[in-house]
């Protein structure tokens, strides 16, 4: 059974002359022992709620999996789509992603965050069987990772964060075969793993990756414990391979005709490419069928609970029915009182009314709680032993709380938000990026979004940080301008089930701009019309965030002197791309002298302003000085704005 996973691993690298067949062809034994006496699925139902997760974090070896999913009877991972690796259309892409092929938990490939990701696998387990109860939530997480996956930063965040949340129904099985690209681990690497794991707070056992009784033996010792697992398999890369096993050869590169067919030779495999012979095909599918049992007893106990309603919802991702109703009487009740506040206590107000509709909201800080107003008053914290809490401290952790994050919400039933410092989005940059290429609905909560958070000077004050974020396809960048701005954009964050989202806050009051009721959120078409010109527009000014109020202000300075300008809120341009020609035409103002404030980098805004349009916003990096000051001196003000029309008028 193990060979067939080889064979299969050779036979699609070849046949795309591209790939990597030496960690499949290693730990096809591992596998095969996990997949045959301890993974609980079911090959006909690959979304099964209750089914352990397996994650390959370790993406580059692909074929693994994919030979598994053929194997154990997945419909989707035919042997066509075997054949058609790495080839457009093809379900079986070069790193597994989540989405194409069923059975498929999470994308992986850079390396590292399939181990991260699978930490918010298991929290979400243990949150939601706390919520739910063991009847209807008891499953692991098991991860198959290599040394690359452990060299990556990440991995210590996330190996630190289920060692202190003592997440034992977590497994990782390392592919301990001492090569990497380049050679061997010890060209660069002298890390005791096993040690480094043990310090983390994680059972640590090591066996010989190729003895199927010793990895049972130690698969059901990792089942046993009330901690985390590693469990270090020792391996030779390419194992079978007939000269070729055990070389950083075999890591990233088809083995060629001649190894292919003297690896077959040695493995007495008689057949064809893609090929199986019926007696071990028949093994494997009453392997996808093994779980069968246990998922219609699940599915029995699932529909005799009075939870079944409300667990099926969560699961599916839909929020509850009124989720926005307390959200809707505040915003009408705060276009009265119109209070000057920063974005980021905005935010936190959004929650306020938020958190006890939707339940599956689980959130949390990397240590910035006070600062990111990411706490409701009265939650309880999520910690061991009984894992009741929403509130999450995830330390400081940028990288691991945003890929854990997408574990959470790739998992189901839980709705993850994070927060950080804005600057300190480029720490979570590669999770945020993959969320988004998977379509995942995670809130990132970015505060002190510009040089408006003053005092703590350029290294901590975003100035680029916008237009990077905007440059991730499919990620929602929100940045509200006031309180009813804020709770609008987590309204659209939370109805957006395919797409994360990122909300820049700021540090600094701001003024009320939106001062009359709407029956319709605003901030979901990406950019509006706040202001209308007194007669046929000559200026339209365009501002996000706390720039918005002095657009505004500009607008009054330019009508008093008898030009007519009209003023654009722009809380969301990836929303604003979404809406037809028509519409964003009578937005932007053709015809008009265009001009956009930002306090960040210019980059983005020529779609809104064209070629001769003027900007004013940052060039540079900011200073340590109060707020107000640095606007000042950055020329980032009312007065600016308007020079900048009337030279252009």
């Amino acid at each position: 059974m193990a060979n067939a996973i080889r064979v299969l691993a050779m036979d699609g690298v070849e046949k795309a002359k591209s790939g990597h067949p030496g960690m499949p062809m290693g730990m096809a034994d591992v596998a095969t022992v996990l997949f045959s006496k301890f993974l609980k699925f079911d090959a006909s139902r690959p979304d099964w709620a209750d089914r352990d997760r397996f994650i390959l974090s370790a993406g580059h070896g692909s074929m693994l999996i994919y030979a598994l999913l053929h194997l154990t009877g997945y419909k989707a991972a035919t042997k066509a789509e075997l054949s058609n690796f790495r080839q457009w259309g093809s379900k079986t892409a070069g790193h597994p992603e989540y989405g194409h092929m069923p059975g498929v938990e999470v994308t992986t490939g850079p390396l590292g965050q399939g181990l991260a990701a699978s930490v918010g696998f298991a929290m979400a387990e243990r949150r939601l069987a706390a919520k739910y109860g063991e009847d209807l939530v008891d499953h692991r997480t098991w991860v198959i990772a290599g040394d690359g996956c452990l060299m990556e930063g990440v991995s210590q965040e996330a190996i630190a964060l289920a060692g202190r949340y003592r997440l034992n129904k977590l497994t990782v099985l390392w592919d301990d075969n001492e090569i990497t690209i380049d050679g061997k681990v010890s060209l660069s690497d002298a890390v005791d793993q096993k040690a480094r794991f043990k310090a983390a707070g994680w059972a640590v056992k090591a066996v010989d990756g190729h003895d199927m009784k010793a990895i049972k033996s130690a698969l059901q010792w990792a089942t046993r414990q009330d901690k985390p697992t590693l469990i270090a398999c020792r391996t030779k890369i390419g194992r079978g391979a007939a000269t070729m096993e055990g070389s950083h050869k075999t890591h990233g590169a088809a083995l060629g005709v001649a190894e292919i067919a003297a690896t077959r030779l040695g493995l007495a495999w008689d057949h064809d490419p893609f090929e199986m012979p019926e007696t071990i095909l028949s093994a494997w599918r009453k392997v996808g069928r093994r779980g069968a049992k246990d998922r219609k007893k699940w599915e029995a106990r699932l529909a005799a609970s009075p939870q079944a309603a409300d667990f099926t919802r969560a699961m599916k991702g839909d929020l509850p029915e009124g989720a926005f109703d307390a959200l809707n009487a505040k915003m009408a009740e705060l276009v009265e009182t119109r209070p000057a506040q920063a974005t980021r206590q905005s935010s936190g107000a959004a929650l306020d009314e938020l958190f006890a509709a939707i339940p599956e909201l689980v959130g949390g800080s990397a240590d910035l709680t006070g600062s990111n107003n990411t706490f409701v008053k009265g939650t309880p914290i999520f910690d061991a032993p009984t894992y009741e809490g929403r509130y999450v401290n995830w330390g400081i952790r940028e990288f691991g709380m945003a890929a854990a994050m997408n574990g959470l919400a790739l998992h189901g039933g839980v709705i993850p938000y994070g927060g950080t410092f804005m600057a300190f989005s480029d720490y979570s940059r590669p999770a945020i990026r993959l969320g988004a290429l998977m379509g995942v609905r995670v809130i990132h909560v970015l505060t002190h979004d510009s040089i408006g958070l003053g005092e703590d000077g350029p290294t901590h004050q975003p100035v680029e940080h916008l237009a990077a974020l905007r440059a991730i396809p499919n990620l929602l960048v929100f940045r509200p301008a006031d309180t009813i701005e804020a709770m609008e954009c987590w309204q659209v964050a939370l109805q957006s089930k395919t797409a994360p989202s990122a909300l820049a806050l700021s540090r600094q009051k701001t003024p009320a701009v939106r001062t009359v009721a709407s029956s319709l959120n605003l901030s979901a078409k990406g950019a509006y019309e706040i202001k209308a010109a007194s007669g046929e527009a000559k200026v339209t000014l365009f501002g996000t965030g706390t720039e918005l109020a002095l657009a505004l202000k500009a607008a009054e300075t330019l009508e008093a002197e008898g030009t007519p300008a009209r003023v654009v809120s722009v809380p969301c341009f990836e929303l604003f791309e979404r809406q037809d020609a028509a519409y964003q035409a009578s937005v932007i103002g053709r015809g008009t002298v265009r001009v956009a404030v930002e306090a960040a980098i210019k980059q983005g805004w020529e779609r809104f302003i064209g070629e001769d349009g003027a900007f004013v916003g940052m060039t540079g990096y900011g200073a340590s000085a109060p707020a107000e000051v640095l606007y000042d001196k950055f020329g980032i003000t009312a007065e600016a704005v308007v020079a900048a029309v009337k030279a252009r008028l």
